[in-house]
């Protein structure tokens, strides 16, 4: 029996960014892809999702007292 985590309830969205989307996330914080925290690409989080090393993902988090917050990861190898 295996658990799907990304069903839960305390696990935020996890989704992947587009190439479009990544250069204005980019352009936007005046940043590059080394400036960005990593996620391993065996996340249990990011599974089912088709990433490879690279990869921008978007973590949309809800809050009572913030509301939405997003954060971005880079996929990394182990």
């Amino acid at each position: 029996m295996t658990l799907d985590i990304t069903n839960h309830s305390l696990v935020p969205k996890h989704m992947r960014v587009s190439d479009a989307e990544k250069e204005k996330l980019y352009a936007l914080y005046n940043i590059t892809s080394k400036k960005l925290p990593k996620i391993i690409i065996t996340d249990p989080a990011i599974a089912k999702l088709t990433v490879k090393v690279g990869d921008i993902i978007k973590i949309e988090h809800h809050s009572k007292t913030a509301g939405l917050s997003s954060y971005y990861r880079e996929v990394a190898d182990e």
